[in-house]
């Protein structure tokens, strides 16, 4: 699965941690979903999407092979 997380957070000019504080995980949680190396839970993907005032699709979306 694919992200859209650092876009959004240039968007809104927000750092891995400011993003990180406002949805209650760590700078490292973030980073690692940027990477694509975290799938993050449901409820993180709505908080993030909440966030960003956005659909979760528009963040979040899937590649061929997943």
């Amino acid at each position: 699965m694919k992200n859209s997380i650092k876009v959004q957070r240039a968007i809104h000019d927000m750092t891995q941690a400011d993003l990180a504080e406002k949805i209650g995980v760590s700078r490292q949680t973030i980073n690692a979903m940027e990477k694509n190396k975290y799938v993050p839970s449901t409820v993180l993907s709505l908080k993030i999407a909440k966030l960003f005032k956005k659909p979760v699709e528009d963040i979040f979306f899937l590649e061929d092979n997943d």
